[in-house]
């Protein structure tokens, strides 16, 4: 079995009340719905965001992303291809995309990603052996800046596909389609956008 993402939102003030070693247990505990049919029926309300069925623990959200079934590999796949495909995009394009993608499916530099050190101290750093890690972290003050670069570069997506088609089309490891790459980064976007405008942070569990 691959690995899956847990991707969340969540209200960093909150989560800051609770212990470091207890902050990854916290949010995996309080976004299992206690009844899969309730949960059901939120997520069809809030249009991707699964939240708690209990109202003192809607300080965190669930995103259920509709063009995966819950694993890791399509995200992955999708910041190779931009990793393979960057080279070939507009500058000013790629330096907004970055922007975007940069820890979130994509890392400018791998040495600093945040989910390797616990996202500067806020959750327990990987090599806390017997911890729960997380496999990316958003903090509040990052995310605005996320939500800008997709507003500023959802309107050149298109200009993406020739990028695409000439590294990442027909090869394994990357998205089938250029339309299943972009239509994962609309779902980041909405993500973003709606962290954004909670002032929430974002957590990706395993």
């Amino acid at each position: 079995m691959g690995l899956d993402l847990m991707l969340l939102m969540a209200e960093w003030k909150q989560l800051s009340t609770i212990p470091v070693e207890n902050r990854i247990d916290a949010l995996d505990n309080t976004t299992q719905p206690a009844e899969l049919c309730a949960a059901s029926e939120r997520y069809e309300l809030t249009g991707g965001w699964l939240w708690p069925p209990d109202p003192e623990s809607a300080w965190c959200a669930e995103y259920v992303f509709f063009t995966t079934t819950g694993s890791y590999k399509p995200h992955a796949r999708a910041g190779h291809a931009w990793e393979d495909m960057r080279h070939l995009v507009d500058p000013s394009v790629r330096e907004v995309m970055d922007t975007f993608l940069d820890g979130l499916i994509w890392d400018a530099d791998p040495a600093n990603d945040p989910a390797r050190t616990g996202g500067a101290g806020f959750f327990p750093p990987a090599t806390d052996h017997g911890m729960p890690h997380v496999l990316m972290v958003c903090p509040p003050e990052a995310v605005p800046g996320k939500a800008d670069a997709w507003n500023r570069v959802k309107p050149h997506l298109e200009e993406l596909r020739q990028p695409f088609a000439a590294e990442c089309e027909g090869w394994a490891g990357f998205p089938d389609s250029f339309e299943d790459f972009t239509a994962l980064l609309h779902e980041w976007g909405d993500v973003t956008m709606e962290a954004a405008h909670r002032s929430w942070g974002l957590v990706g569990l395993p």
